[in-house]
């Protein structure tokens, strides 16, 4: 019998288990009359402040708009520069450039994918007002040293949790060099929590993932927390009272109340991804000419990828992809190698070769045993097969 195919997400198995509750908030919102804001929004604002551990937290539009707005509620604009990583979505380079900053992206790290702590001080200038470490494929950036240069220099620091919300940072990012005493102050805490500003995505492909776009913002400072609520409604406190130019970038009421049904599962959801990873690591732990990510703590594995070394990765995605498995290579093209900048930038080495080499297997919470095995199977003949 010709094998399943298997693609890259199922969203449909959460969707069926949680079917009845989420039609019934959707329903909630829908008699309420209030669609935009609202009680949902207030009370899943509230719900993921206790979650994370903040004492502020917005909702607003996308991850996108969470990450500008985290921006410019820093006063971050034109002439000023931000540090980051060439090897994540261009949303995050995007906000910095939508602003008016200029990004200065610092290589990463091999065995992580996230920004490589030890070249962010030489990238630093009279210019730099922040530092915006990606938490890449839900592995937490190694933010014990990254929060210790920020003070060293004065910056601000907005995490890019997009991937990752759940992550508890442990200063045990297999290269981490921060100091004891800092590891201990930030040990177990939700990435998110630990900068001045945390930007979250709840496009539906995340771990928690609205059935539409939405983002969110968070803070421990009452005023960055006060900015952000008024740029995401035009610059406003109160209606008709528009104090700055701001964007229009209010959640939807329905999108918060699925959201509040879903995030009472994501510890479970996290950990079931975190399972599958090590079940991955274990099968594919023979092959040679495969590199997998490690299982560390904290680790929510957004996504689930490999490096495929030897120039064989297109050959195992037409052998997969013949077999009914769908792939995806996150990312492509670096954010400093985008047409969209030009050829600005100096080459960073980690970040191209990663991009030749990496690529993402199927991965939500019910993946199968069966599937794995499948999948891991048919990466094991297409290596050999190209050997």
């Amino acid at each position: 019998m010709q094998p399943s195919k298997i693609p890259i997400l199922d969203l449909k198995p959460q969707y069926q288990a949680l079917k009845s509750e989420i039609q019934a908030a959707i329903d909630r919102v829908l008699e309420s009359g209030q669609f935009i804001l609202g009680p949902d929004v207030t009370a899943l604002e509230q719900e993921l402040a206790a979650f994370l551990g903040v004492k502020f937290a917005i909702a607003v539009n996308s991850g996108t708009d969470a990450l500008i707005i985290s921006l410019r509620a820093l006063g971050i604009g034109p002439g000023d520069e931000v540090i980051t990583t060439p090897f994540s979505f261009f949303a995050t380079a995007e906000s910095i450039t939508l602003v008016g900053a200029k990004p200065v992206f610092v290589d990463v790290c091999p065995a992580t994918f996230n920004i490589n702590p030890d070249l962010i001080s030489a990238a630093v200038t009279s210019r730099t007002k922040a530092i915006m470490p990606v938490h890449l494929f839900g592995q937490p950036a190694r933010m014990g040293e990254i929060l210790e240069i920020a003070q060293a220099h004065d910056l601000k620091v907005i995490e890019d949790t997009a991937q990752a919300i759940g992550a508890r940072y442990f200063g045990t990012c297999l290269d981490c060099q921060c100091l004891p005493q800092t590891k201990q102050q930030l040990q177990g805490k939700f990435v998110g929590s630990l900068g001045d500003l945390g930007a979250f995505s709840f496009f539906p492909t995340k771990n928690l993932g609205a059935y539409g776009d939405g983002g969110l913002i968070t803070t421990n400072d009452p005023a960055l927390a006060e900015l952000a609520k008024m740029l995401r409604v035009h610059g406003s406190r109160q209606r008709y009272i528009h104090e700055m130019i701001g964007y229009n970038s209010r959640m939807d009421s329905i999108q918060a109340a699925i959201l509040r049904v879903k995030l009472p599962h994501l510890q479970a959801w996290n950990e079931q991804r975190r399972q599958i990873a090590q079940t991955y690591n274990q099968k594919l732990a023979d092959i040679p000419g495969i590199v997998t990510p490690k299982v560390t703590p904290g680790h929510v594995f957004h996504q689930y990828t490999v490096r495929i070394l030897d120039n064989k990765r297109d050959q195992v995605i037409q052998h997969l992809a013949g077999l009914g498995i769908s792939t995806m290579i996150y990312y492509p093209i670096p954010q400093d190698r985008l047409a969209v900048y030009g050829n600005q930038y100096p080459p960073l080495p980690v970040s191209d070769q990663l991009a030749t080499e990496v690529l993402s297997l199927p991965l939500w919470p019910e993946l199968a045993p069966e599937q794995i095995a499948q999948i891991t199977q048919a990466l094991g003949e297409a290596i050999q097969i190209n050997s």
